[in-house]
Formats: C-alpha cells, sequence, structure tokens
C-alpha cells in the first residue's frame, strides 16, 4: 500500500491522503528482485525512479525507472494494471572490507542526475540490519551511469539525503540510523561539487 498527496503549486499538501495499491507496480519486480527492498525513489522529469538496495546475500542495487505519466494512470480505479519499468540500470559500487555497499536513499538533481547514499552493512537479510562498515555518497547521470562514488571518512550509516544545487555546489543535509531506538539520528551536512 501506499498514499498519494496533492500538493498545491507551492508543493504544501493539499487536502487527504489517499490511499493507493501499489501492487500493479511492484508484483512485476518481482521477477527481477528476489528481495526487493526500494530504499529511495526521486522524481525527474516524467519519470519516477525507485532504488533496490542490495545486502550481503543479494548484492544487486539497480535503479528501477517508471514513466510517470503510466503510473499516475494507473491510479485512476478504471485503469488498473500492471505497470512496467522501461529501464532497469544495475549497479556495483563496490565492497568495503568484502561487504557490498548497497543505496539507501537518493535524490534528484534539476538536470536530472540522481544523488546517492550507499552503506556497506554486514548483512544477509534484505530487512534486518547489521553493523556498518562503511558508507558513500555518489552520483549517477541521468542517463544510468555512475559518475562518481566516494567512501566517508567516517562509517556513518546513512540513509537520508536532501541535495541543493548552489551554483556549481551541490549542498547535502545527510541523516543518521543507528539501528537503535534509544540513539537519536544525526544530522550532518556537507558541500560537494558536481
Amino acid at each position: 500500500m501506499g498514499a498519494l498527496l496533492r500538493l498545491d503549486g507551492h508543493g504544501a499538501v493539499r487536502g487527504s491522503p489517499h490511499a493507493i495499491d501499489l501492487s500493479p507496480m511492484l508484483a512485476p519486480l518481482d521477477e527481477e528482485f528476489p528481495k526487493l527492498n526500494i530504499e529511495g525513489a526521486v522524481v525527474s522529469r516524467d519519470e519516477l525512479r525507485l532504488f533496490q538496495r542490495g545486502n550481503k546475500g543479494h548484492a544487486e542495487n539497480a535503479i528501477i525507472r517508471f514513466r510517470l505519466s503510466l503510473l499516475l494512470d494507473m491510479l485512476s480505479p478504471e485503469r488498473i494494471g500492471a505497470v512496467k519499468p522501461f529501464a532497469i540500470d544495475r549497479f556495483d559500487l563496490g565492497r568495503i572490507d568484502g561487504i557490498p555497499s548497497c543505496f539507501t536513499d537518493a535524490a534528484a538533481l534539476p538536470n536530472g542526475d540522481m544523488v546517492f547514499t550507499a552503506v556497506a552493512e554486514d548483512t544477509e537479510d534484505t530487512y534486518n540490519d547489521g553493523p556498518c562498515a562503511g558508507a558513500a555518497i555518489g552520483i549517477v547521470t541521468n542517463d544510468g551511469h555512475l559518475r562518481w562514488l566516494r567512501r566517508l571518512d567516517r562509517p556513518h550509516k546513512i540513509e537520508g539525503v536532501d541535495a541543493r544545487l548552489d551554483g556549481d555546489a551541490v549542498r547535502l543535509l545527510l541523516v543518521t540510523d543507528a539501528d537503535d531506538p534509544d540513539i537519536p539520528a544525526s544530522l550532518f551536512s556537507a558541500t560537494m561539487g558536481r
């Protein structure tokens, strides 16, 4: 299940949320990924891009691309039916101490490029947490190519990112997840070149 929120011209929520069934979009992905784990989503132009997170057991990271107009059509009751992605871009983000780096979130830039975060989490399970061996930030181009990937100096488990252009720089806000309800999340800021 998901929720549809209508926004006004300034991006503020307008009206009440509407529950929607996402199975017509997600069910076809079961054929592609043994353990679907969507960790990030961005809208860029007429695309919805979902970030599939791998793990130590299934280290496959992917950006799954859907035509946004088709998905919005799917939301009308008379048009319910399976919607398949038009492209799936797969990524190997390397390893840290033998543990694969896997997507944890993403943010779109105005030109369609995407800033993403990734962590090397020592777990073979799609949903259960494990120790974090390291983290990284990277950029994937609008056409699905890895532009660059940089490992963080400290192994903070970054699981949220906001990216904004500021001239030739990209300003980032990064949120951590300590996997412990007694430890609050940390918020970091950073600046990087494009």
